[in-house]
């Protein structure tokens, strides 16, 4: 970043108005990115947790199961098409807490813990990843109540809501605070995966391409390291969002503790088990085609609103 960055740029991080500018565009590239790819986000969620507890998938046997295509058409005969955008309020919802505030944290954090040299010819990698887990986990960890009722409503098993705010409402009647935040622990090691792999390999590849002269600063060289950035995240992150969301989404006894999992490390078991190593990876395509086209779609648009608004490249 060092290199792409001029002196103005650097000496007005510490203002205020640099930090305001910063997490409002992050959270707008990440709203955008959210409506953009909120229908293959509920396809997933449903790949996911088919075959859970040995069942078969929504109108087929025991056993069975749907792929990425089947699965789309299925939900938008079955329950209509406007249905694959479940989820879409509270996904705003979080995007407008959780992102903002990982998108605009990683840039301190990543500077903060960059020595004097590292800030003029650029931090190592695992400074970057060490970065964006850290606002990965923070940012998560404040919106799990909306990622949760985002979760249950595009499942559509187990829980019936009629609206954002009756989830909310039902939840913290039901199950308490501590139902909000169900599934933190997985949310968290999820996010801080998630966001080091999307920032840290973003961050990296770009320089890496600049410092080459391929590209120069600008939408071609933001789309070519998003691009290479949301392939890795699938890569990281399909595991323990399959896990997250069988969490999220267990039936709960009269004392609020989940009947299928006792935990993260029980549900994976449980599922390679019966499924075998790859019932991890289950929906991994719709994962890499949700997270693919979200991290370049929110890295490149956030890119143009910084620019618009005055704050550096990343």
């Amino acid at each position: 970043m060092a290199q792409s960055q001029n002196s103005n740029d650097t000496a007005g991080k510490n203002d205020v108005m640099y930090a305001v500018k910063s997490f409002f565009t992050g959270m707008m590239s990440a709203q955008v990115a959210a409506l953009c790819t909120n229908p293959i986000d509920v396809v997933k969620i449903r790949l996911q947790i088919q075959g859970e507890g040995g069942g078969g998938a929504a109108g087929l046997k025991p056993g069975g199961s749907r792929g990425l295509l089947n699965m789309f058409v299925h939900i938008a005969r079955t329950e209509g098409i406007l249905s694959l955008q479940k989820g879409i309020v509270p996904s705003l919802l979080r995007e407008t807490s959780y992102s903002s505030i990982r998108l605009s944290l990683y840039e301190p954090i990543r500077d903060r813990i960059m020595t004097e040299d590292e800030k003029k010819h650029g931090a190592p990698l695992l400074k970057k990843f060490l970065a964006g887990a850290t606002s990965g986990a923070i940012g998560s960890g404040l919106a799990n109540p909306a990622d949760l009722v985002k979760v249950r409503m595009q499942a559509a098993t187990g829980h019936t809501y009629t609206s954002t705010w009756s989830a909310f409402k039902e939840i913290w009647q039901l199950e308490g605070l501590r139902g909000l935040y169900r599934g933190t622990v997985p949310t968290m090691k999820r996010a801080a995966i998630l966001t080091a792999t999307q920032l840290g390999t973003y961050d990296h590849v770009k320089q890496g391409i600049l410092k080459s002269g391929l590209l120069h600063e600008g939408v071609p060289l933001h789309f070519c390291s998003g691009v290479i950035a949301g392939f890795a995240v699938a890569v990281t992150t399909s595991p323990v969002d399959t896990v997250r969301t069988r969490l999220m989404n267990q039936p709960l006894d009269a004392a609020g503790r989940g009947t299928l999992y006792r935990g993260m490390s029980d549900c994976a078991l449980q599922t390679i088990r019966a499924e075998g190593f790859l019932g991890i990876y289950k929906g991994f395509t719709a994962q890499w085609m949700r997270v693919g086209p979200h991290t370049t779609i929110s890295l490149v648009t956030w890119e143009f609103l910084r620019r618009l608004s005055g704050v550096s490249a990343i």
